[in-house]
């Protein structure tokens, strides 16, 4: 998918059990408040190269009934694709809470109405479309029969059943279309009265398995519905109306001139600034609304759900039974049970003897298991759906690469190239995306070339592409300001260094190495741009593998215990500190990412395990760290892969070391400041 928005003036929202500080805002007529154009927000989601960008307007009014006795609804649904309104397929639709839709964009007024509005509330839905799925172009927003409005920006990998022609979001419309409307303005979790029985919205969004984010109108309830999916996988970021701008604002990624609409607060330590967007926190919300009969102002009731689903609850809650091994009984009775409740593959996996050393029912390694799930993993986001290829001339089809990789030539980004290979049709080419800042002497550019001839090694009939991204960082200004605006509300050094990085290399803009004879002896360097929309990234192998430095300082500060309790909080974070920076910057080059590592049945294996077959930091660097991981590589094949330490893309990549030397003056400096964690706009204002 792409991204989606939403605007929505008029109402006063009640934040009270979100706990969110709005200060104050107040009701103004929508020109009064506009701290950026409606047109930047949709020029940074035409970015993205969407094949179509549309939108939907719904205006609700709240009316006294003609006795005064409770407040009704009007409204009406407006279609501005290209300035077009909505044909409905009715003369006019009449519901059972007063709500009408327009015909033509002209309000259809109840026959028993004899009052003005009282108020009026304006929602603008937007969806840009990077089809991916499905066999027939779509456009969003979606709208069905009963006038319900979906923007999706997100892929169903399982939970809901879906066809491997089928499209998500066409998908999942029909399935919200199912639910009931109760009042979750109440505490009622449940569907009751002429509904009872049926799924909620909050049952259907918490059973997809894989990334997403979501605005939702549920017109029969006068609900709206947005979240994003339990880890944060894809960006939904939120402005909670202010004093400055009293709108509620939803978006995949900020326009630019947002960045400069900051609201200074002056504290004890002098002047804090308040970013106009901050991350949505994961999860389901809903905006229920009433009409406030002493002013006349139509009030919408924020809730915040909890999931429905079990299992999903405790990957979120991220358990592991198993953290400190006892001596003497580390056996293999754990992986035994482990095999009793999941199923694998046996054609995938080798059956090996008990690690206990008992010949009577020979058992799967973890490792092994570990394999399997990201197989199935991979299967799930390369070639098990249907890529649709309706922008895609003939005479590429044949060759074209739907998959790339983000490639360091570390362990992760290996596995995923060596499993990828065994999941996709071997006429496709695979395009290597890496990046460097200081030519071919950068540590992920040395590491990526010994990667490419490993996988030659091991899968030498597929045409592996490493495309060779070449920056100097001096030569980015008006680059490094454009990716500023697509990391916010992130604000560190560290943050755009690392923007920069993903950025440029998923831009895929680079050069290869072609034969120039039959033999292949001979090559020459030629200009090269990656046409993949898919980009498979190694986000969450660290988290969940204890992959960082800083997991092997707090397992010396604290041993087992402290170490799992670093990893739950990397996990339970991760939608803030990683995933929506690095979805915003990937996606503004036309391409999605997709995290194979962050799978629902990934995470759920490894936490299967003891802390102890997971990692060893007992061990040294390179082997003890992220231990089932390597043993996972030597099983592919990836002997060298399996024995690299952990390097991150701005080290790698030496991003930091330029930046460093820039704003700082040297790296010397920049260490003494903390570059990394030093803010942007603080340090160029001192």
């Amino acid at each position: 998918m792409c991204g989606i928005a939403l605007i929505f003036s008029g109402v006063r929202l009640n934040l009270s059990l979100l706990h969110v500080d709005a200060r104050s805002p107040s009701l103004h007529p929508v020109h009064e408040q506009l701290e950026f154009p409606i047109d930047g927000l949709k020029a940074a989601l035409r970015r993205r190269g969407p094949d179509s960008l549309g939108g939907v307007k719904v205006f609700i009014s709240s009316k006294s009934s003609s006795h005064g006795e409770e407040n009704l609804f009007e409204c009406f649904i407006e279609r501005v694709d290209d300035g077009d309104a909505f044909e409905n397929q009715n003369d006019r639709y009449k519901m059972e809470n007063s709500c009408f839709c327009s015909e033509n964009g002209l309000v259809l007024q109840s026959e028993n109405s004899h009052s003005d509005p009282t108020s009026v509330a304006e929602l603008y839905l937007i969806g840009a479309t990077l089809q991916l799925r499905g066999l027939n172009p779509i456009v969003q927003p979606l709208m069905d029969a009963s006038r319900n409005i979906l923007v999706y920006n997100g892929e169903i990998f399982g939970g809901i059943p879906i066809e491997r022609d089928e499209n998500d979001a066409e998908t999942l419309m029909q399935a919200l279309g199912t639910c009931c409307a109760s009042n979750f303005n109440l505490d009622i979790s449940t569907c009751n009265g002429e509904g009872k029985g049926q799924s909620t919205i909050v049952d259907i969004l918490s059973k997809i398995q894989g990334p997403w984010s979501i605005i939702y109108w549920q017109d029969r309830a006068k609900t709206l519905w947005f979240g994003r999916d339990a880890f944060g996988r894809r960006s939904l970021l939120v402005h909670w109306p202010t004093v400055e701008d009293s709108r509620f604002l939803l978006s995949s990624v900020s326009p630019a001139s947002s960045i400069f609409h900051s609201s200074g607060l002056d504290d004890d330590n002098g002047t804090c600034e308040v970013s106009f967007w901050e991350e949505l926190p994961c999860g389901i919300y809903s905006i229920s609304f009433d009409a406030q009969s002493r002013d006349c102002c139509l009030v919408g009731a924020v809730k915040k759900h909890e999931w429905t689903n079990e299992s999903l609850k405790e990957l979120v809650e991220w358990k592991r039974t198993r953290i400190e091994p006892e001596p003497g009984n580390i056996s293999a009775s754990y992986l035994k049970d482990f095999l009793s409740q999941h199923e694998c593959n046996s054609g995938c996996l080798h059956n090996l003897q008990s690690i206990s050393g008992s010949t009577e029912a020979p058992v799967s390694t973890p490792a092994e298991i570990v394999l399997d799930a990201l197989r199935k993993s991979l299967i799930r986001r390369t070639s098990l759906y249907t890529v649709f290829q309706g922008t895609t001339s003939a005479s590429r089809k044949a060759e074209l690469g739907p998959v790339a990789i983000l490639f360091s030539g570390g362990l992760d980004s290996m596995i995923l190239a060596a499993l990828l290979d065994e999941c996709l049709d071997a006429c496709y080419e695979i395009d290597l995306l890496n990046v460097s800042f200081d030519g071919c002497s950068a540590p992920d550019r040395i590491s990526a070339k010994a990667g490419v001839q490993e996988l030659r090694r091991i899968a030498p009939l597929r045409r592996w592409k490493l495309v060779e991204v070449d920056a100097d960082l001096s030569d980015l200004t008006s680059e490094t300001k454009h990716v500023m605006s697509l990391i916010n509300p992130a604000n560190t050094y560290m943050d755009l260094n690392i923007g920069i990085a993903l950025w440029l290399a998923s831009g895929g803009n680079g050069w290869i190495y072609e034969a120039i004879d039959k033999d292949e002896k001979f090559h020459r360097r030629v200009k090269y741009k990656s046409e993949a929309k898919i980009l498979l990234v190694g986000s969450g192998a660290d988290e969940q593998c204890a992959g960082y430095g800083r997991h092997r300082t707090k397992f010396r500060q604290g041993g087992w215990h402290l170490l799992n309790e670093e990893m739950k909080l990397d996990i339970q974070r991760i939608w803030k500190r990683n995933l929506g920076r690095d979805d915003r910057c990937i996606a503004d080059n036309g391409k999605e990412a997709r995290f194979p590592f962050l799978d629902e049945d990934v995470i759920n294996t490894l936490l299967s395990f003891p802390l102890w077959e997971v990692t060893d930091l007992e061990k040294p660097v390179g082997t003890g760290d992220k231990k089932i991981l390597r043993e996972v590589a030597k099983l592919l094949g990836l002997h060298e892969a399996g024995a690299l330490a952990k390097r991150a893309i701005q080290f790698g990549s030496r991003i930091a070391r330029e930046s460093n030397r820039k704003n700082f003056g040297s790296n010397r400096a920049a260490n003494q400041a903390s570059a990394g964690s030093v803010k942007i706009k603080q340090h160029t204002s001192s």
